[in-house]
């Protein structure tokens, strides 16, 4: 006797259920170590049951990667909704990432801190990774466009990322001392020199 066809609800709630555990697994263990069956024995089921949801590891480590970039895209045009100058707009985005990063260090580190695999993301992944950085290239370009910013605007929309994503990094290594807390130093404004506002 064959098996009942799933339907469309059980394979979003279940595809749901194996990303929320993984996430924990692979952020913790790193993509290498993660293994199938551990997913299956995190969700109380048999070693083969996650490979009706799913063609294996692959599509999973992407699927994670997807739900975690869309909840940081999500945080950060809530950010944007805001009013504000450009600059100020960017302030916000820069709180938004930090409080995302402390309030969801698994994601963060599955995105940005694993090894990742060595082949093409997929199209939900490489969408909703472009929708987040979206929210910064573009905040930058209009900071640009009022002249509150100079230079060029992808230029330092990566070097005010890498900026804040320093000090993420320092806070989840434990490495920022001298009392200075991440939140402090996020609330600084502060631009790199080619990111520096026009006087």
């Amino acid at each position: 006797m064959g098996r009942a066809s799933l339907s469309q609800e059980a394979v979003v709630g279940f595809r749901r259920k194996m990303t929320g555990a993984a996430l924990k697994l692979f952020a913790e263990q790193g993509y290498e170590a993660v293994t199938m069956r551990a997913i299956g024995t995190a969700l109380g089921v048999s070693p083969m049951t996650p490979y009706r949801y799913l063609e294996g590891k692959d599509e999973l480590f992407d699927l994670v990667r997807a739900e975690a970039f869309r909840r940081f895209a999500e945080a950060l045009e809530r950010a944007l909704a805001r009013p504000g100058t450009p600059t100020e707009r960017l302030e916000y985005l820069k709180r938004a990432y930090v409080k995302f990063a402390v309030a969801e260090p698994d994601a963060y580190r599955v995105m940005f801190e694993l090894k990742q695999p060595d082949r093409p993301d997929s199209p939900e992944l490489a969408a909703e990774s472009k929708r987040a950085f979206g929210c910064l290239r573009r905040t930058v370009a209009e900071a640009v466009e009022a002249g509150e910013l100079e230079g060029d605007p992808l230029t330092l929309a990566h070097l005010l990322w890498a900026n804040t994503h320093g000090l993420v990094m320092l806070h989840l290594a434990g490495k920022l001392i001298m009392g200075r807390s991440l939140a402090k130093l996020a609330a600084i404004s502060h631009e790199l020199p080619t990111a520096r506002r026009k006087r």
